[in-house]
């Protein structure tokens, strides 16, 4: 290992205590997506702290900010992403405190070690990861066009450095009909509830026909208010999934098909809530290797991830489309995503841990972009990606 990295590691250890700190204050008050005012504010105060210039909203989120640094020497630019947002009832059962801290340690590490010599840096803080695309906003700003390199890290059950996610859309089926007494006067009703149920047995009907990465599954969020009444209003939620954003539009329209014939079927009006299109994750193999690398120099281990499903969705994805990427995981425990035992060991010592381990990571990656030839290999990589998914100039 260099004696710049040991350098990073050792910057890193130096603020063990104020980032377990910071990780666990984050987790011990969580906060819901788009609202997590506090923890952004947690988040940007080392950074302050340390020199680096804030601004806050970004791309009218409140809770979006970004804190640069700027060594005042060309070189590239390099992004580590910040997530905060809790679910509900079950808050960091995704270990987003764990995320934004070791982005906000790796950022500390870099500048209190002296080794950012040139170039800038920059924690950008991403709301509302579990509920709303947060990075989908930012991205379609344009806050990442120029990032040369993101990088951010994952708690997880294993380690790994590269892992697929779907392409995804949320949709909310509103079905309108009209009350009537179910028992005297049924006839003069219309079933806004029959239009739900009826979209649940199309979505089925066309499972047979979905290719084996296409994911859909919904919830009744509204079904009427009592038995004896037909039901005048009606809502489904739903989430589809596919492995690209072009298999995504087929299930969609199939989907959507789906809503209006059940809609037909049952005499109620249909309206359609689409939310934002979340992208399929492109990891840059080579920026994942230097991750690799400097994983193994601290002594960690990582596994190949699953070849075949085991995955969801992340509105890093959007943001893996426009520039160089990665997303890697590491272990926390014997624990699954979004139950109440993942938010446990996210606040854990096995959490802080990894944290720590991922801000040294981080950190001496962004070290190895500042090599020009490293920088050009994961610059030439995206390129190339892009060349083949985007021709001929074409956005995302």
């Amino acid at each position: 290992m260099t004696e710049q990295k040991q350098k990073i590691i050792y910057a890193v250890e130096a603020i063990r205590v104020a980032m377990s700190t910071l990780a666990r204050e984050i987790h011990g008050d969580p906060e819901l997506s788009f609202n997590e005012h506090r923890a952004a504010q947690r988040l940007q105060a080392p950074l302050a702290a340390a020199g680096f210039t804030l601004t806050q909203p970004l791309a009218g989120l409140d809770t979006a900010f970004c804190a640069r640094f700027d060594t005042g020497r060309p070189g590239p630019r390099l992004v580590l992403l910040a997530e905060y947002d809790a679910l509900a009832e079950l808050g960091h059962a995704c270990g987003h405190n764990l995320i934004g801290s070791a982005s906000v340690a790796a950022a500390l590490a870099l500048v209190n070690s002296g080794t950012l010599t040139h170039g800038s840096l920059e924690v950008m803080g991403t709301p509302a990861e579990e509920e709303g695309g947060g990075k989908i906003i930012m991205a379609n700003a344009g806050l990442f066009d120029s990032a040369d390199a993101v990088m951010m890290f994952h708690p997880r059950e294993k380690n790994m450095v590269t892992r697929g996610a779907l392409a995804c859309v949320d949709a909310v089926f509103k079905f309108y009909g009209k009350a009537a007494h179910a028992a005297s006067a049924p006839h003069l009703g219309i079933s806004a509830l029959d239009g739900v149920i009826q979209t649940f047995v199309g979505v089925n009907a066309l499972r047979q026909f979905f290719t084996d990465d296409v994911r859909v599954h919904g919830i009744i969020t509204h079904g009427g208010s009592a038995t004896n009444i037909v039901p005048a209003y009606a809502e489904a939620k739903f989430l589809l999934r596919a492995a690209t954003m072009g298999g995504l539009q087929i299930v969609r329209q199939k989907v959507f098909a789906a809503a209006a014939a059940a809609a037909a079927m049952s005499g109620a009006r249909l309206e359609i809530e689409e939310g934002l299109t979340y992208a399929e994750r492109n990891n840059n193999l080579a920026l994942a290797g230097l991750f690799q690398h400097n994983l193994e120099q601290l002594g960690l281990t990582t596994e190949a991830p699953p070849e075949r499903g085991g995955v969801g969705s992340s509105d890093i994805g959007n943001v893996s489309q426009i520039t160089a990427a990665i997303h890697p995981y590491l272990r926390i425990g014997d624990v699954v995503p979004h139950t109440p035992e993942f938010a446990a060991a996210a606040g854990s010592d096995a959490g802080m841990e990894a944290m720590l381990n991922a801000a040294k990571a981080m950190a001496m990656t962004a070290l190895d972009l500042l090599d020009p030839a490293a920088l050009q290999a994961v610059r030439d990589e995206f390129t190339a990606w892009r060349s083949v998914h985007y021709p001929a100039g074409e956005s995302q």
